[in-house]
């Protein structure tokens, strides 16, 4: 019988799809013989993985977990919104946010980690859903955040089970006052970010290049207007301004009254809570934003206005 060694393993991952444990199962199976093992793999099913990990995966689920004074949110992407409400996909999407509070935000980490009940990885988990549901699936990113001392609230958008749906929000509050009320306004905060979509936490963090290139296309429309150059300076420095309250959490009108900065609301709710409040960070995850999605399946299309048709 040939040696099961590791390389031999990889090999076999390599050319499969399929997790670790099976893997090895299968090269145990076969003595060791790596076309047999494939074929064992293959009429169990579990090496269907590989075939289908060249397709786009935009769906899915944003899941989130907090615990006190950390939290995190990752995404688990799917082929179709129909695996979204697959109760073994909406395990795995919540195990993973629980899993991410241990390992951090290094998504590569969380992959690897020990997946909760099993004697397997994360990854491998996944490589099994993707063999039992039949579609491609990525854990594609994850992030966390903490405080010293105060909480971390998450919010998920239009949530089809709890802590799970298409957009996830994480607000960090850093403040020694009331727990409940300081959960209370960020709950509040982290419904305004799924809103308002801001960009950075306030001026200071605003990304230098995508300030400088606004710079440059709000001087040319100012030029536009044939004014003197030190009037034009002035009319960027104003849109500058209104650039900051559209992209700058603090800066920005609470969606919720319409009128308050988000920083005088924090200032504000300060004085309930019985201690300062500083907002130290927050994250909003879209599922699928920046994936390019697959061309439409013209096929599809032509059957579904055939069958809209009556």
């Amino acid at each position: 019988m040939a040696e099961i060694t590791a390389s031999l393993v990889k090999e076999l991952r390599e050319k499969t799809g399929a997790g670790m444990m099976d893997c090895k199962k299968a090269l145990n199976e076969t003595q060791g013989d790596l076309e047999g093992a494939v074929d064992w793999l293959r009429k169990k099913g579990l090496a269907a993985a590989a075939k289908k990990s060249g397709r786009v995966a935009a769906e899915g689920l944003v899941a989130v977990a907090t615990a006190g004074t950390k939290g995190a949110v990752v995404e688990v992407n799917a082929e179709t919104d129909f695996v979204a409400r697959n109760d073994k996909f909406q395990g795995f999407a919540a195990k993973c946010a629980e899993l991410a509070l241990v390992t951090g935000g290094d998504v590569e980490a969380l992959k690897a980690a020990a997946y909760p009940g099993t004697s397997h990885t994360a990854q491998d988990e996944l490589t099994s859903l993707i063999a039992t549901v039949g579609e491609n699936m990525n854990l594609r990113r994850a992030v966390t955040l903490s405080v010293s001392a105060g909480v971390v609230v998450s919010y998920v958008h239009s949530a089809i089970a709890p802590g799970l749906g298409k957009i996830g929000v994480l607000v960090a509050l850093e403040s020694t006052g009331d727990a409940g009320k300081l959960a209370d306004l960020g709950k509040q905060i982290a419904m305004h970010i799924a809103a308002a979509r801001p960009d950075a936490l306030d001026i200071a963090d605003v990304d230098s290049s995508s300030l400088e290139r606004e710079r440059s296309v709000l001087a040319e429309q100012a030029r536009a207007s044939g004014k003197p150059e030190a009037i034009i300076e002035k009319m960027v420095e104003g849109r500058v301004r209104k650039y900051y309250e559209e992209v700058c959490l603090l800066e920005q009108t609470y969606v919720i009254d319409g009128e308050t900065k988000l920083r005088k609301v924090v200032e504000n709710a300060a004085k309930d809570i019985g201690a300062p409040v500083k907002v130290t960070a927050f994250t909003r995850f879209a599922l699928g934003e920046g994936i390019e999605k697959a061309q439409s399946d013209f096929a599809a299309e032509v059957a579904a206005a055939a069958g809209g048709q009556g």
